[in-house]
């Protein structure tokens, strides 16, 4: 039988995971959709599938068997929460939650769950993670093929910011990958970070400072950089490149289309993430949905991921707001 699925949110994140789920993951099956919009919805759900406005119907419902959280970030905390009362697994969207206080409440629940039922119900959507990509960069730097690694540089650029994004939000929503996947790709917590900047883009709205730069050191003593810029108007691109002893190892830059004409050579940039990490999120989703199915955990990062990762955003908000002076990730 398959995994019976509800997914939250049918915006732009939560229809591409109907659309996987309903047509490329095997063992899956989309029997509920709830969004606010109904209209928006019903336009994503498959045929067949449930609708409603009530995320909480979709949670207790008896053709539900887990749930894919992908709606608002405001609201991860309260229905991943809702997810652990209904005893039904949950993958949800990054982040964990949008402040450190619901984070924490969120893996206290998590470790009552696993202390009571010896598992955690808990998937986090850190997708980098099953990029191949970045899996083989990490491979590369686990293997010290090169010595050791000594910098970590990354740059994330996209098109335009979503309305609303403040430099705090731009931390805790955009940045929070490379807070996620650096100390994955190092095997190293971050211990230490700056947020600076300088001129801004006239495209940025009013409370983000555009683009941004911070720096992050982790445990083993390696130097990390961002360079975060939300309204770069060309298109999307993520970057990462190991600088070791002997070498670099350097994710390639992904085009949609080469195209060679009248003498130039051209690369299409995607507009978005989608198309950057759509294999991302298909092999993530594949391993959840095969972990549920054969009684296994799966293999996606959890709860604590989700707070170490917040836990680093507190420390850079903290720097944003003290004229970027360095300061202490606080574990404890």
């Amino acid at each position: 039988m398959p995994i019976r699925v509800g997914v939250i949110g049918a915006g732009i994140m939560g229809a591409d995971h109907i659309r996987n789920l309903a047509t490329t993951i095997g063992g899956a099956e989309v029997t509920f959709v709830a969004d606010l919009d109904a209209e928006r919805a019903t336009a994503a759900a498959p045929a067949s599938a449930r609708v409603t406005t009530d995320p909480s119907e979709l949670i207790h419902s008896s053709v539900v068997d887990a749930v894919v959280v992908a709606s608002h970030d405001s609201t991860h905390a309260g229905l991943v929460l809702e997810c652990f009362e209904a005893m039904t697994p949950v993958l949800c969207e990054k982040p964990l939650a949008p402040t450190l206080l619901e984070s924490l409440e969120v893996v206290a629940a998590d470790a009552d769950m696993v202390a009571a039922t010896g598992s955690s119900l808990l998937s986090l959507g850190f997708m980098r993670r099953f990029d191949p990509g970045y899996v083989a960069l990490r491979k590369t730097v686990q293997e010290r093929s090169q010595g050791e690694p000594l910098m970590v540089h990354c740059i994330s650029r996209n098109a335009a910011a979503a309305p609303g994004t403040t430099s705090e939000s731009a931390i805790t929503n955009s940045a929070i990958h490379e807070l996620d996947i650096i100390p994955w790709l190092l095997d190293s917590p971050i211990t230490e970070v700056s947020w600076q900047a300088g001129k801004s883009t006239r495209n940025a709205g009013d409370g983000l400072q555009d683009p941004s730069f911070m720096t992050l050191r982790t445990a083993d003593g390696t130097l990390n950089t961002l360079e975060l810029y939300l309204n770069a108007r060309y298109g999307y691109t993520t970057r990462c490149e190991v600088v070791s002893e002997l070498g670099t190892t350097a994710l390639q830059d992904i085009s949609l289309l080469g195209i060679e004409q009248d003498g130039t050579k051209q690369r299409v940039i995607p507009p978005d993430w989608r198309p950057r990490f759509a294999d991302a999120y298909r092999i993530q989703l594949q391993a959840w949905i095969s972990a549920l199915a054969n009684g296994e955990k799966p293999p996606l990062a959890g709860a604590q991921e989700g707070l170490n990762a917040a836990l680093v955003a507190q420390a850079m908000i903290q720097s944003l707001h003290s004229n970027g002076a360095s300061t202490k990730v606080s574990y404890s």
